[in-house]
């Protein structure tokens, strides 16, 4: 029997969760203005494949014994991206390069957390900008 669960309750739950595996940088977003396809998206990082395996399972089975309704789970068997689909609730857990590289939560209006503060590009665009370096 599923019971209705309040978005803050299921963010809650799932937030918990994550932090009893030793998720890292856990952010929440609000999505209700961005879509109608979900309220509440949450994006953390594990260290290895099989820590985002585990964290996106506990999440899950915490959800389920809560009595969520959990439509799907996707990115299990590689462990680099797991995403849980829990209907108003979206779980995205990554390895940290993985989660760089898509840089997911500023698509949804999130800070990206700081994994490489250092980024060359930077530098090339701005010799490519300013050859003579007079800027």
């Amino acid at each position: 029997m599923t019971q209705h669960l309040t978005i803050e309750q299921m963010r809650d739950i799932a937030v918990a969760a994550l932090e009893d595996i030793k998720g890292e940088d856990i952010l929440v977003l609000d999505t209700t203005k961005l879509t109608a396809m979900f309220e509440c998206m949450i994006v953390a990082s594990g260290n290895s494949n099989r820590q985002v395996k585990a964290l996106a399972n506990s999440a899950r089975e915490k959800l389920k014994e809560a009595g969520a309704e959990i439509l799907g789970m996707e990115g299990d068997v590689t462990g680099e991206w797991v995403l849980v689909d829990a209907g108003p609730l979206i779980i995205h857990v990554m390895l940290p390069a993985v989660r760089d590289y898509y840089n997911i939560e500023q698509l949804w209006g999130g800070q990206k957390p700081t994994f490489n503060p250092t980024r060359p590009w930077e530098a090339a665009i701005q010799a490519h900008d300013d050859p003579a370096g007079k800027a």
